[in-house]
């Protein structure tokens, strides 16, 4: 006896009377839904994933797709996701995978924290008309400056300051390698970022020689596996990220499968071409904050003391203490994602059990470092769930000095948002390495849609903030009397700082 087939979670259909046979359909679908049967395209619904190419691509608008109306019985407890999760473990006793960011039907915070904004006796500020301070430094600064007067009578700086990287908007893009993306993706997001005057992270995969002349505005990472790291490639970045956690998958390394391992993606990580590329849960070489600081200032002293080092740590319950201790390893910032954090891949049951939203994780750092007295020791960067300029205003309110975004520029890109990343198939040519499914994504054109996104948050920042009363990011970050939490409990609303609607 099997366990036979489960429904299918979509149901393709064509309209005869308006399709033409042109076969786009069966050229662009990667997954292999159409086919041709004499002079007929039959469709494979089992197969789809809903990445919409067929019907981004269909000259007739002939195609249509529906979430599949054959269910299974209704109950309470056992959903049609925990039924075909346990017949799939049933099938192969593997562990299920699945990319982007957590998907239960959990209350997003962000949606009920609400911005203020003023009015009579406190007029708001006009941007079109008035400047707004959007630059930010990512970085240590100090908690005091010293002067000294020259002989000729001029006043110089006599403080060291500490090396920050200088944003012209608070929005960065985060860390999305090269082997979980193609070239195409880095290529994209690497023109909008050096167009902007922002950065965006290498991911664990290491810099693509073809990526050299952005590499002002890339940060290096270094992961576990320590893929493609070298002294050329640290001297490169203009700082480096130390990756400890990821948002979506807490507590356990990466996998990149060796189909997604070409001889490109082999070249630039240093690994023999078609093997998988698994980084270790730990980093073989940290146990401790003493361990941690050892590493800090070991890629400094390779660096000249000249890039700011940040160390990214995935959203838990400790995260405070976690990022306090961060503060004193010499790190320049901490960088923390949330739950809601996408990846090309990870086991669902951590994508959606394990971690926390990236809103309370921000307000307890940010707290945190100011009960201890080193907020300024340390930036704070936040990502894992911003989907919008809001999310943007808010994280910024709550503590946070910048963002990185990630999904929201694949989207910008194409990105459909199926999950089906870690298949490598993306008809998208983004979570791809074939070379014809790369090639459809051209990097002139994933970089202008980029750019007007950050462009976009950019504008609707200075026009929240301008109502709000402020022309300045500074007076925006950890300014929480800005915020009210509405159908929030008093202990959420506590652990956030925020106050309750009206008050």
């Amino acid at each position: 006896m099997t366990l036979g087939s489960v429904p299918p979670r979509y149901k393709i259909s064509i309209d005869r009377e308006q399709c033409m046979d042109c076969g786009r359909c069966i050229e662009n679908c990667s997954y292999g839904v159409f086919r041709r049967e004499g002079d007929r395209i039959i469709t494979e619904s089992r197969k789809c994933t809903a990445c919409m190419r067929c019907i981004a691509m269909c000259p007739r608008d002939a195609i249509n797709l529906k979430e599949n109306p054959v269910d299974y019985r209704s109950h309470p407890v056992w959903t049609r996701e925990a039924r075909e999760d346990v017949i799939r473990q049933a099938r192969s006793g593997k562990i299920i995978l699945s990319g982007m960011g957590n998907t239960q039907n959990h209350p997003i915070i962000f949606d009920r924290l609400l911005l203020d904004a003023c009015q009579v006796t406190n007029p708001s500020i006009d941007p079109l008309r008035e400047p707004m301070e959007l630059r930010t430094y990512i970085g240590k600064k100090p908690s005091r400056l010293q002067f000294k007067k020259t002989e000729a009578g001029d006043v110089e700086l006599e403080t060291k300051l500490a090396p920050n990287l200088r944003l012209e908007t608070p929005i960065m893009i985060g860390h999305m390698s090269f082997g979980a993306i193609s070239l195409n993706a880095h290529l994209s997001m690497a023109k909008a970022v050096s167009e902007l005057g922002t950065f965006m992270g290498t991911g664990e995969g290491g810099m693509h020689r073809k990526l050299y002349p952005y590499q002002n505005n890339l940060i290096a990472q270094v992961a576990s596996g320590r893929f493609g790291v070298n002294v050329d490639y640290l001297e490169r970045g203009a700082a480096i990220e130390i990756k400890i956690g990821q948002g979506a998958k807490p507590g356990i390394g990466g996998h990149l499968p060796g189909e997604k391992v070409s001889a490109e993606v082999s070249m630039t990580r240093m690994i023999p071409e078609g093997s998988d590329a698994i980084s270790p849960a730990p980093h073989h070489d940290i146990y401790s904050i003493e361990d941690l600081v050892q590493l800090v200032r070991g890629l400094k002293e390779a660096t000249e003391w000249k890039k700011p080092v940040f160390v990214k740590i995935a959203a838990v319950h400790n995260v405070a203490a976690i990022a306090a201790g961060i503060a004193r390893s010499s790190a320049d910032a901490v960088v923390i994602d949330g739950y809601r954090g996408g990846t090309g891949a990870a086991p669902k049951v951590f994508r959606d059990h394990v971690g926390i939203p990236i809103e309370v994780a921000i307000a307890s750092v940010d707290q945190k470092l100011r009960e201890q007295g080193v907020r300024n020791e340390v930036s704070i960067i936040a990502s894992g769930g911003i989907r919008n300029s809001a999310d943007l205003a808010k994280s910024i309110a709550l503590g946070a000095d910048a963002v990185y975004i990630g999904t929201a520029a694949l989207i910008a890109m194409g990105c459909r948002v199926c999950g089906n990343c870690y298949r490598g198939l993306c008809p998208w040519g983004i979570a791809t390495q074939r070379p014809d499914l790369v090639s459809r994504l051209n990097p002139e054109e994933g970089a202008r849609q980029v750019s007007n996104l950050i462009k976009g948050w950019t504008l609707d920042l200075s026009e929240l903030m301008g109502a709000a009363g402020i022309n300045s990011i500074e007076s925006m970050r950890g300014n929480r009397d800005r915020l009210r939490g509405f159908m929030l409990d008093e202990g959420l609303l506590e652990v956030l700082d925020v106050k309750t609607v009206g008050a």
